[in-house]
């Protein structure tokens, strides 16, 4: 998503606009407002609406009712999200907000429920919302009197489309709601981790005929559904499998611990430093004075410097000492949430002020691959005793662009 920015809040979530939502909402508003002539039609066969399509499109009309409709759709959007939110916060998920974007609204729970009894029904408290939506809007369109045919036309579209789009969200691609739907159902007799490889899947295989339709109707908005979808699906299901495959596991079970660490001190020189880097493929080191950590120094500090001066300028001069840490203690997927957060490749590990490690992406992904295919962290710890600390080239350089 774009930058977004805070509206106002509902039951204390806050309810937040992307940028992306103000450029697609005259979008939705120009598409409603050219159709109505098309609209008018199923408006009054399935809901009796007694429109007349001269009515509506005289003057700027079309433009006034596209745009009303347009906000009465978003509005549903959010008492949608609302739903699954409320249902959550029951279940003790609290919600960090409710962001309205380009395909939609987006309800950002802080953590996923195991439960499937409990993701059931949060997964399905957003369509129920859409349908009750749709159900009001039908009847306030009853009451309406006649002469205010703009007002039914709106009333009417909302009652349609917000049936509608529960029945669109109900299908099985996951992370919509019907995939979440889909994955509780897995889960009552599958491992979480093994109902979202599944659901996930599903979700994918749906995305790819979605995007398909969506090319062959030249229909931009269902692409763009069907690429989140894919995106999304993938995304979740890998972020699931690697809590599922780190739970239990702590830093210091994957780290490369202090004694094995290459560092270097705040009075060595940048030349001395950037010869170590070549001949030790490392680029970044943690910079010690007197046994205590200070800083740490990477390739691009070391850049900085003009050639000609490198013998001159001393280690302390260029090194950072606004350091990520993390503890020995703390979870390795906390390690990686941080890590895939703040946009840095590796982490050093600290107890009571004292550098005890370090922890890498490189390290995490290795650990990952082991306990994926041996299913123990203990085989992972016995192919990290007799590893050489980080000395992946690629794993070095990413760590370096997360420390620029």
């Amino acid at each position: 998503m774009f930058k977004s920015f805070r509206i106002g809040s509902l039951f204390g979530i806050p309810i937040k606009l992307d940028v992306s939502f103000l450029l697609i909402l005259p979008v939705f508003a120009w598409l409603i407002g050219s159709q109505i002539e098309v609209l008018v039609g199923p408006l009054n066969a399935v809901l009796g609406a007694g429109l007349e399509t001269e009515a509506l499109t005289a003057g700027s009309r079309p433009w006034l009712l596209g745009l009303s409709a347009a906000i009465g759709l978003f509005v549903g959007v959010v008492l949608h999200e609302l739903g699954h939110s409320l249902v959550a916060i029951r279940y003790g998920y609290p919600i960090d907000s409710i962001t309205l974007w380009i395909f939609g609204g987006l309800a950002q729970l802080s953590d996923q429920p195991e439960d499937w009894k409990q993701e059931f029904a949060i997964a399905i408290a957003g369509p129920i919302v859409s349908v009750l939506v749709g159900i009001g809007s039908y009847l306030l369109m009853l009451l309406v009197p006649v002469r205010f045919d703009g007002a039914t036309f709106v009333l009417a579209y909302l009652a349609l489309l917000n049936v509608a789009l529960a029945g669109f969200n109900m299908l099985p691609a996951f992370p919509m709601d019907g995939g979440r739907v889909l994955r509780a159902l897995l889960g009552r007799s599958r491992p979480f981790a093994q109902a979202t490889q599944i659901a996930a899947e599903v979700g994918k295989l749906f995305a790819l005929l979605m995007g398909l339709f969506g090319l062959l109707q030249l229909n931009v908005v269902l692409i763009g559904i069907a690429f989140f979808v894919y995106i999304a699906a993938s995304g979740e299901a890998q972020q699931t499998v690697m809590t599922a495959a780190f739970e239990g596991v702590t830093v210091s079970d994957i780290m490369t611990d202090r004694e094995d660490l290459h560092v270097i001190s705040t009075d060595s020189s940048v030349a001395d430093l950037l010869e170590r880097m070549f001949s030790e493929r490392h680029t970044g080191y943690p910079v010690m004075d007197d046994g205590r950590l200070v800083g740490l120094v990477t390739l691009t500090d070391a850049r900085e410097v003009d050639s000609v001066e490198r013998d001159a300028y001393r280690v302390e001069d260029v090194m950072s000492t606004e350091l990520e840490t993390i503890g020995p203690d703390d979870e390795a997927m906390d390690a990686l949430n941080r890590m895939q957060r703040e946009g840095i490749g590796r982490l050093l590990v600290v107890e009571d002020g004292d550098l005890v490690g370090l922890i890498s992406r490189t390290d995490l992904m290795t650990a990952l691959d082991i306990i994926r295919s041996s299913g123990s962290i203990e085989t992972a710890n016995r192919a990290a005793d007799g590893r050489e600390p980080d000395r992946s080239p690629a794993g070095d350089r990413d760590a370096d662009r997360g420390w620029e």
